[in-house]
């Protein structure tokens, strides 16, 4: 490894703008030399030269990736072949009580941090050579008042603010929901899991007003992770339609290719949040749950037997990277964003009303 380490510390975010430090020595190196080496005039002009910062570019892009499980926060690097450079691991904690499992999203980002340092210690990687990061973890919910942790749990400790994914204490709940007539169930197996995020929401506002009333935000583990390393508040798509019964199919319709923002694709179904008694989580446009979200689609119609092919075609080394495999034999994908146009969500909603009284 060229060049000197990034220290890290448990109060930097994962994401902080690099700093590049001088790589050929120090400004009294360079005057030192200058000075014994060259007339005055000359030692000037050197020392003029060494006083110029050079930011050092960095000798390879590593890929950051942290796992966050149940038990553990996995760090791995990678590079753009997809060769593992280093891995590590940190426990984080877990609180059980009955059927109700909870864990600190303050004890896990520390515990990503130690993951990050150890990994980042056993591959030799500076943290400027950092290019990417990606979040993977548990569906937990958490929940957050503007960056300080909102306790879910029945002994008002504050640190344990995230129902983690196997909790089974909204049983109660998920029956009352599945009870409903609600045509957003029959895209969930035709009934909703006490893990899944709707009835441990239900649970919390039944039990816990107080922490009900005092949350900003209600995340999923991985959306929030990816919010407090870069202060985006985008949910993720899987993780929406996964566990918060978000419509991914819903309300999308091309209206100009050219211009991709022109799409609604906006998921949520106001009626059903209302239906099971938590019609307060549309109010600002579902800002406590998530804003629509924007959404990747191949442009490929048989996207999953290509990404099977560009690694086969890397095995056979017709190229040497998956970089280079996936230049030459797809596109680029194609983002999609709600749209901004009051008729065209207000065109898309009349259509799903009508759906809906069909279904029903």
């Amino acid at each position: 490894m060229s060049g000197p380490r990034r220290d890290w510390s448990d109060t930097t975010p994962l994401l902080s703008p690099q700093h590049y430090r001088h790589r050929g020595g120090s400004a009294s190196a360079f005057s030192d030399r200058g000075s014994s080496s060259f007339s005055g005039r000359r030692a000037s002009a050197s020392l003029e030269m060494a006083t110029v910062a050079v930011p050092a570019v960095p000798t390879r892009s590593v890929l950051l990736s942290v796992d966050v499980g149940t038990g553990s926060a996995r760090a791995g690097l990678f590079d753009e072949d997809g060769k593992l450079l280093g891995s590590a691991s940190s426990p984080i904690q877990i609180w059980k009580d009955g059927d109700c499992i909870e864990q600190s999203s303050t004890d896990i980002w520390l515990a990503i941090f130690a993951a990050v340092k150890a990994a980042c210690s056993l591959a030799n990687v500076a943290g400027e050579e950092v290019a990417g990061l990606g979040f993977a973890a548990t569906c937990s919910l958490l929940l957050d008042a503007d960056g300080s942790p909102v306790t879910v749990s029945l002994s008002g400790d504050s640190r344990r603010n995230i129902i983690v994914w196997m909790d089974h204490r909204a049983v109660k709940q998920a029956e009352k929901i599945n009870s409903s007539s609600s045509p957003v169930l029959q895209y969930c197996g035709g009934s909703l899991s006490p893990e899944m995020q709707p009835p441990k929401l239900l649970w919390v506002k039944e039990n816990l007003q107080e922490s009900w009333t005092m949350a900003f935000r209600w995340m999923d583990l991985s959306d929030w992770l990816a919010y407090r390393a870069t202060g985006d508040d985008t949910r993720n798509l899987c993780t929406t339609v996964c566990k918060w019964t978000y419509l991914g199919h819903a309300h999308m319709q091309q209206v100009d290719e050219k211009d991709s923002r022109n799409i609604e694709a906006c998921g949520w179904d106001d009626d059903f949040w209302e239906e099971i008694g938590l019609g307060g989580l549309i109010d600002g446009h579902h800002a406590k749950i998530g804003y629509c979200c924007s959404i990747v689609l191949p442009r490929e119609s048989e996207s999953v037997l290509l990404g099977a092919a560009i690694l086969g075609a890397v095995a056979s080394k017709k190229y040497s990277s998956l970089s280079d495999a996936m230049k030459a034999l797809n596109a680029a994908g194609q983002v999609i964003h709600p749209a901004k146009d009051p008729k065209v969500k207000k065109y898309h909603d009349a259509k799903y009303r009508i759906s809906r009284k069909l279904y029903e």
